[in-house]
């Protein structure tokens, strides 16, 4: 199944002509060789003996729902012949059945069952019933109420996500094809999402050309996104899903490359990649059952989609809807850092360990969002957790869109559990100042009011219990509780120099001069380094001349992507960039054969080109990669070239203009609207004011002009445009504590 198909057919996968067909090098065979190896140490691969378990708990499961759906069939009256024709049958998708799952990973499954089955009363009733009374079923969690319905639990000790879909058949057969477009056919919404995880991971399976090299590159890049921090779909970043999709597309434009060629090309087109122009498998097919499929000309909704990655199975939809500007800008970012990795690892000057660096969260910015999150007992937390952690998203957006695009948001993916206190975990975001815009002397933002409209939507939970608590807190990194570190101790200073260090103290050491000679009368420096890499950000969101350099985005993608909704604001305090000058000369490795070529700048390809033929001359290697920048210039200038996101509200928000309106009406009756005041001074996040004491940085990982202190300072207006945020009465307060809705309402009337 994983040999690849014959080039007639590799042609024809995905909606454009592949980009390369050239084959491995003997340096491509050693290089993916390593990244097995470095893979198989990582712990990503299962034993033997736990994935034996993992199929007897599937066939038990499997077991269960056939008696389940007889026992329905029965209490509702069919004849004894139709009861054993009775039949439901489990499917698997997700990292499981694409091959990608690592040891104690969840199972994504589908249990599929006739017309007379209810979701309700059946699936969420009597299955859940069954399922409460087994010995061997821990942890039962049902969420009846989710966009897609899902019910959690262990079997066997082995973690499941179990959906639903209620089909218009009769009797299922044990052969069910469900990649059939008939199949959806008369289904409700939520069997139609049901079935699509399914559907998607079979349709991404018959689309890529060689499905072992599939495995491995995914495997390596879900691993990575993990330690930069950049795998979660709930927190605006990418989920599984997502990652599967584009590695899906990079094998289509590569078909013949192994996983290492596979990863280098990864991060070169997506570092090129012009979002929102989307990431397609295949043609998006409109279908014969009237489905709404993504089409941004058409629908509304889908302009203001910002990383547009499309399911191949219809009804095809963005997958990505999730991602904000802020989790784009770093997403382009970690793209760019993986790029210049990958063309340092072709000169020997970096290696797999450099490219899996762990993201230095708590050490990338000066200032900090604290969420904390408790609850009276383990049930409650579980249930209070999952929703404050569904709705942390909208934090990320609120604040964006009050401070039109000025704040940034840098949510962690992952929460932390203060052992001293029971049933309580904390989420952490990190906020900067927008970079690249000018700041003026008394520019503050005011995010008091943002965090209560918060509050309130996670308020409204319907499930909601008395001890179901949240806080929001300001926290310097310095006070950064001790919690969050490895052991529960936190670090002294780094004591390994990684690449987002040598990078950091590489740009300080080369912009120092120019730096200072700016910062004389102005509060805020934006140094010289810090417009280089604004530069490079915005630079490589276009590729648009096949020259050593990027240009802008045209006129009318800027009109459109205003600072409400920016996804080609790719700069930020912890962007480390590669010098031009440090990926050099590559003729030192024999085998890489493009290593004649000169060093291109701003993230250019200028790594090792894989061959058609490994015996092709310097010349015809320039050739190749120019042909090469040309064919992702095409593929990046896609057939969605004219879409753009729309700086307006999208309707998931609509509801908070509602809620801002009555926001002085509400005095102190939300719950736990107190904001937590114990290490508190964020009710007002001014304009950064960094003392010449402030910016020595001998022990901090970053360079200080990437790191700007958002000092709280008087209230005011820093934008002037037509808004819907709250403003408070102007008065001249220099420092706040968090304080109750109640108090902060009686200080601003």
């Amino acid at each position: 199944m994983g040999s690849n198909r014959n080039n007639g057919e590799q042609q024809r996968l995905g909606i454009t002509e592949p980009i390369s067909l050239g084959g491995p090098t003997e340096y491509d065979v050693i290089k993916t060789r390593e990244l097995e190896k470095y893979l198989q140490d990582a712990g990503l691969y299962e034993n033997q003996e736990e994935a034996v378990s993992r199929e007897e708990v599937l066939g038990r499961l499997d077991q269960v729902v056939k008696i389940w759906v007889k026992t329905i069939s029965r209490a509702k009256g069919l004849n004894e012949q139709l009861v054993q024709e009775a039949n439901a049958k489990i499917f698997t998708f997700g990292s499981y059945r694409l091959g990608v799952h690592g040891p104690g990973a969840d199972i994504d499954t589908l249990c599929v069952a006739p017309r007379h089955v209810s979701r309700e009363e059946d699936f969420f009733g009597e299955l859940h019933r069954m399922l409460s009374e087994m010995p061997e079923v821990t942890e039962l969690h049902p969420v009846p109420d989710a966009h897609v319905p899902v019910m959690g639990f262990k079997l066997n000790g082995v973690s499941i996500d179990l959906l639903y879909a209620r089909l218009s058949l009769w009797v299922i057969p044990e052969d069910l094809d469900i990649s059939q477009e008939s199949i959806l056919q008369n289904a409700d919404e939520q069997t139609v999402r049901s079935l699509n995880g399914c559907r998607v991971t079979d349709r991404i399976l018959h689309l890529v050309p060689n499905i072992q090299n599939f495995r491995t590159t995914l495997r390596c890049m879900r691993f990575w996104a993990k330690r930069r921090g950049v795998y979660s779909n709930v927190s605006g970043f990418l989920g599984g899903i997502n990652w599967a999709l584009l590695v899906a597309r990079i094998c289509q434009l590569f078909p013949n490359a192994l996983p290492n060629m596979l990863v280098s090309r990864f991060f070169r087109v997506y570092t090129q990649w012009r979002w929102p122009n989307p990431v397609l498998l295949c043609a998006i097919e409109e279908g014969s059952l009237g489905l709404q499929v993504w089409d941004p000309r058409r629908y509304p909704k889908d302009r203001f989609h910002l990383m547009p990655i499309i399911t191949p199975a219809y009804p095809c939809m963005n997958s990505s809807y999730n991602v904000s500007s802020s989790t784009l800008r770093i997403m382009t970012e970690e793209f760019q850092r993986g790029n210049e990795i990958c063309e340092a690892m072709e000169a020997n000057n970096a290696n797999w360990d450099t490219l899996f660096e762990p993201y230095p969260f708590f050490e990338a910015y000066k200032n900090y969002l604290q969420i904390d999150v408790s609850a009276e007992n383990a049930d409650d937390l579980r249930k209070w957790k999952g929703w404050v952690e569904s709705r942390l998203r909208h934090l990320t957006l609120k604040i964006e869109r009050h401070t039109y695009g000025m704040l940034q948001c840098h949510p962690h993916p992952g929460d932390f559990s203060d052992k001293s206190k029971p049933f309580h975990c904390s989420y952490f975001m990190g906020l900067q100042r927008k970079q690249g815009v000018p700041v003026n002397e008394g520019e503050q933002f005011d995010i008091r009011h943002t965090v209560e409209e918060f509050k309130h939507s996670v308020n409204m939970y319907t499930l909601w219990k008395p001890g179901m608590s949240i806080q929001v807190s300001h926290v310097k990194r310095r006070s950064i509780p001790n919690f969050v570190f490895p052991g529960g101790v936190r670090p002294s200073r780094p004591t390994k120099v990684t690449w987002d260090s040598k990078r950091s103290s590489e740009l300080r050491i080369s912009g120092h001069g120019q730096a200072e000679k700016s910062q004389e009368g102005q509060a805020v420096v934006l140094g010289a380094a810090d417009e280089r890499k604004r530069k490079r950000a915005e630079d490589s969101i276009d590729n648009s001349r096949p020259s050593k350099s990027f240009t802008p985005l045209p006129p009318s993608s800027e009109d459109v992507h205003d600072d409400s909704i920016n996804p080609v604001s790719v700069a930020s305090s912890c962007s480390m960039k590669c010098d031009d000058s440090e990926v050099n000369s590559m003729g030192e490795k024999p085998d890489l054969k493009p290593s004649t070529g000169s060093p291109s700048r701003h993230g250019e390809t200028n790594g090792s080109i894989q061959q058609v033929n490994h015996l092709l001359t310097a010349t015809d290697t320039c050739s190749s990669k120019e042909a090469e920048n040309l064919a992702i210039e095409k593929i990046i200038s896609g057939p969605y070239d004219t879409h753009q996101a729309l700086p307006e509200e999208p309707d998931e928000l609509e509801d908070d203009v509602e809620y801002r309106n009555q926001l002085k009406n509400l005095g102190g009756n939300i719950k736990d609207s107190n904001l937590d005041s114990s290490n508190s001074e964020l009710a007002v996040v001014g304009g950064p004011v960094i003392t010449e004491k402030e910016t020595s940085c001998s022990d901090n990982l970053f360079p200080c002009e990437s790191l700007e202190e958002l000092e709280p300072a008087d209230l005011t207006a820093p934008f002037i445009r037509s808004t819907v945020a709250p403003q408070p009465q102007r008065k001249p307060l220099i420092r706040l504590n968090f304080t109750s809705l109640g108090k902060a309402s009686d200080k601003s009337s």
